[in-house]
């Protein structure tokens, strides 16, 4: 377990795993050396990639560049030009979700010949969406490696035909299979079957009796977590603005296209006056849950003493407290308490709300307030300025015109 919790340590993941010896290509038939086994819990050292692990991450690598060239196109609009993502787990880049996507599956790939087993567990959680699918395939692959186990000699649960039709539909239509089976040390072969030849995923002998390292590899493949982008906040400060109320939204901020939005709320209308009819109380529901759904994201602007302006990107069906802790996290003093406050004047309270049910989407401004015994008290300890240049140093120099 302790050379996958090196392994995250290193690239800032939070699993574990125990390994023995490198991975094998699935085409290569020669004989292996033998492989030494760890006494402790970490990994014996590497002196350098495998040569079998180095081809199959150019061969993946390939495979990305002539699949998944794009143009990124942004919106234009000058505040906020597109929706930013940051994988912090494995490096410090934002970026669009298409260029993300892409980076998260170049950074699987120059991994996975220094660590095929943990990197090709994590493919197969992290490139394909159907969490469904995932489920049916790791189980698939957990049990052909039970059956090895639990029966190292016996040949036939050794072999996996590759035109086995569960095999097609649980194992090799999911990214990262091929990557995974190799990196067990399966070998692609052509054998007899039924008065003809087919190709089989063959193990032999010395990893098959290598219980040890298949336990490790079962764990790592059952512990994997899909690695998932967060959204980045796109932080911006600006001095005081009349047009603070003015947004420039990208068509990302809409789960449906806005003209859809439109000819939504249009059929609605016409559809209450044709029919003359009050809406019951389950119409209603309906509606509002209808409502919620129309926005992925919402752009909120807190406007602080003095009328500086903090902005920032979030999902909108994240909690009100991640607005609250947002805010807290770029004040110099986060102790103290504060409000917010809806620009109609509502009191922000319960922050188990989400911003789409409290209406602060798909953009708004929001009123920041001190908590008034607590900031007269600070006032008077510390001077006037203590509660009005209230961002930290850092986040206060990067103010921009708006």
């Amino acid at each position: 377990m302790a050379a996958i919790k090196r392994f995250f340590e290193k690239k800032k993941l939070d699993v574990k795993f125990k390994k023995a010896g490198e991975g094998h290509s699935l085409n290569e038939t020669s004989a292996r050396k033998p492989v030494s086994k760890s006494t402790g819990l970490s990994n014996p050292r590497r002196t350098g990639p495998a040569e079998t692990g180095q081809r199959a991450a150019e061969a993946a690598l390939s495979r990305l560049q002539s699949t998944h060239d794009q143009e990124i196109i942004q919106d234009s609009a000058p505040v906020l030009s597109t929706i930013f993502y940051k994988c912090p787990e494995i490096g410090e880049a934002v970026l669009s979700k298409c260029e993300m996507d892409e980076y998260i599956h170049e950074f699987l790939l120059t991994n996975l010949a220094e660590e095929p087993e943990m990197t090709s567990a994590l493919m197969i959680q992290t490139l394909n969406k159907d969490r469904e699918k995932v489920g049916k395939c790791v189980e698939t692959l957990t049990k052909y490696i039970d059956n090895v186990i639990n029966n190292p000699d016996d040949h036939k649960y050794r072999k996996i035909r590759v035109n086995n039709k569960a095999f097609q539909d649980r194992v090799a239509c999911l990214k990262g299979t091929e990557e995974f089976l190799q990196a067990v040390r399966f070998e692609m072969k052509l054998l007899p079957h039924e008065d003809n030849e087919e190709y089989f995923y063959v193990l032999e002998d010395e990893a098959a009796m290598d219980i040890e390292r298949l336990k490790g590899i079962k764990e790592v493949l059952t512990m994997a977590k899909p690695i998932k982008p967060q959204l980045d906040r796109s932080l911006k400060v600006f001095h005081p603005s009349s047009g603070a109320s003015k947004f420039y939204i990208p068509d990302e901020f809409y789960a449906i296209s806005p003209e859809e939005i439109k000819k939504e709320q249009q059929c609605r209308t016409e559809a209450v006056e044709k029919l003359g009819m009050l809406r019951t109380k389950a119409m209603r529901e309906r509606d509002e849950q209808r409502e919620l759904r129309k926005y992925r994201f919402t752009l909120l602007r807190i406007r602080l003493p003095e009328g500086i302006i903090l902005q920032g990107t979030f999902r909108a069906m994240e909690k009100l407290k991640t607005l609250y802790d947002y805010v807290r996290e770029n004040l110099i003093n986060d102790w103290m308490p504060f409000q917010l406050i809806s620009s109609s004047g509502e009191k922000l309270i319960d922050e188990d709300l989400t911003l789409a049910e409290l209406g602060l989407v798909p953009a708004t401004v929001v009123n920041f307030a001190w908590d008034l015994t607590v900031a007269a008290e600070v006032a008077a300890q510390q001077g006037s300025s203590a509660t009005t240049n209230c961002l930290k140093p850092e986040i206060a120099a990067l103010i921009q015109d708006l």
